[in-house]
């Protein structure tokens, strides 16, 4: 059998009436496909509905094969153990009451024929870097990044015809992120990956991108797709110059025409009123010059028309993607100024910092480290959400800290209401017009919290921390690239150069950070030391 997955006529739309899709056809086969799209466009919708997840309001989703699904958001119960989250407790648990000679025709049936499922759990850890996890751990003690990858070996280890990928690499570190490449690069069936991470997309057979509720295809990978949308663009700049021209010409001629026809009209009364003719022949004459001059109105008319259309398709055709503009607030540091101070620090799991460190000025830094490392847990002990074990870390200017899940919205809120509470003393105007540069614009700022994508959150949680009371001027940024499209990333990366306060982000996106002008690099390792970006690129 042939796996696939065969979109017919899909419509759906948010509770609120919100559209998303209307009649969307599309279908995919083996193979790797990247499905592309600015934030918004419908991508982790299209993934639930084939998932199953979400329910059409209309149309058909019909796919051929098992299917496994990794959602954007990996949420997994923190008291669960890494066998169950595997999906392999009750076999294991099977076979080890059969290895101490328990030997009920129960325990035979729930193994089946995967007498090496155990075996085959703790290599596909192994193959994604989690050799380190004890099968009876729970997962509270892992970091986000390991829950993320333990999701993909429960799906590995399922072995799906058809895998669903919703940004996969969020929160994964360098070292995870190879490994998943390795994973995707070797896929055998049908799979789909919703990814602003261009090495992944660079893995991938083909690209859908999901543009307006319809899909565009292109052949190859992301790098291919990008020199094909740029001669493509190019091309529709052009035909947008060729029209406007075009059209320039047709409002000349039109005017000319109506210029001639009017004279011809004057002359035309002039004879009538000298009577130099006879009667008859001047009426007929005059009858004649009026329909030839209506056909030539019309002619013109029409041209202008056809003229205005083409300009409207052509300026259709070329792309004008909303970006976000963060007009970041007026938070400069003087260069020798201390901003931070961690001294002898002691985390929570391990993590330290030894002696001390500080932070003077508008430096930027960029924490780094695997996942599990603490990089999150320091960021939240330098926010003051938790204490410190021993030590002190003490920040000398207000600061505000944008978390990597994105939970300081409350999703029965709109986004208007989410930010006016970090804000009580901004007017509604106010805030309104600054949700507009976030593109919250009108009825948009109306919208829950809860029904927004994955990349309208950050750009509604950034808005509500640049709002915020007072304005920041240490700002930490937990992998803030994680939902972004390329195109908010890009501005993300402008409005953060023009940011002149002090800057710790946590990433592993290193083409990003190395946007934004680092001018520290800290890896977290058990304790916190100085490195380089060379370093850091070559993880092995």
């Amino acid at each position: 059998m042939t796996h696939s997955i065969t979109c017919t006529s899909l419509a759906f739309s948010w509770p609120d009436g919100t559209p998303v899709f209307d009649g969307l056809d599309i279908a995919f086969g083996p193979g790797r496909t990247g499905l592309v799209g600015v934030n918004g466009s419908g991508k982790s919708t299209l993934l639930k509905l084939i998932a199953g997840e979400l329910a059409p309001l209309d149309g058909t989703v019909r796919v051929a094969g098992d299917i496994g699904h990794l959602p954007q958001n990996v949420t997994l119960d923190t008291t669960l153990k890494v066998d169950a989250a595997l999906g392999i407790a009750a076999q294991r648990a099977a076979l080890h009451a059969i290895e101490a000679g328990d030997a009920s025709e129960g325990h035979f049936e729930t193994v089946g024929d995967d007498w090496d499922v155990e075996e085959r759990a703790l290599a596909t850890l192994g193959e994604l870097g989690l050799g380190h996890i004890d099968l009876d751990r729970t997962i509270g003690e892992v970091s986000g990044g390991e829950s993320v990858l333990l999701r993909l070996a429960a799906l590995l280890l399922r072995r799906p015809d058809v895998l669903l990928l919703d940004e996969p690499t969020n929160n994964l570190d360098l070292y995870a992120r190879r490994r998943l490449y390795a994973a995707v690069a070797s896929w055998p069936g049908v799979l789909v990956v919703v990814s602003h991470d261009r090495e992944l997309l660079d893995l991938v057979d083909q690209i859908a991108d999901l543009r307006a509720g319809e899909v565009t295809w292109y052949g190859g990978n992301f790098s291919a797709y990008e020199e094909a949308l740029a001669t493509e663009q190019e091309a529709a700049e052009r035909m947008v110059r060729v029209a406007e021209a075009d059209l320039r010409k047709q409002k000349r001629e039109l005017t000319d025409a109506q210029v001639k026809l009017a004279r011809r009209k004057r002359y035309g009364q002039k004879m009538w009123d000298s009577k130099r003719e006879p009667k008859i022949v001047m009426g007929a004459r005059k009858r004649a010059a009026q329909e030839s001059a209506g056909k030539h109105r019309i002619m013109h008319e029409e041209k202008l028309a056809e003229a205005k259309d083409r300009l409207d398709d052509a300026v259709e055709a070329v792309r004008d993607d909303d970006e976000i503009r963060v007009d970041l607030p007026f938070t400069a540091v003087p260069p020798g100024r201390e901003v931070l101070l961690l001294q002898d620090l002691r985390l929570a799991y391990g993590a330290r910092v030894d002696g001390g460190l500080d932070l003077r000025g508008p430096e930027r830094i960029a924490l780094v480290g695997r996942n599990g490392a603490g990089k999150t847990t320091l960021l939240r002990t330098i926010a003051g959400e938790l204490a410190p074990e021993a030590g002190e870390a003490h920040a000398h200017v207000p600061l505000r800290f944008l978390p990597q899940r994105l939970d300081i919205l409350d999703g029965e809120r709109t986004v208007a209401e989410n930010v006016a509470r970090f804000a009580p003393g901004a007017t509604n105007n106010r805030i309104r017009a600054r949700l507009a540069r976030f593109l919250f614009r009108g009825a948009r700022a109306d919208q829950k919290a809860a029904t927004l994508s994955g990349g309208e959150r950050f750009r509604a949680s950034l808005a509500a921390l640049m709002l915020a009371e007072p304005a920041p001027q240490l700002l930490l940024l937990d992998e803030p690239t994680n939902n972004l499209d390329m195109a908010s990333v890009r501005q993300l990366t402008t409005a953060l150069e023009s940011y002149e306060g002090a800057l710790i982000v946590a990433s592993h996106d290193l083409p990003f950070l190395e946007s934004i002008g680092i001018t520290r690099w800290l890896l977290l390792d058990g304790k916190l030391r100085e490195t380089t970006a060379a370093e850091l690129a070559d993880p092995a």
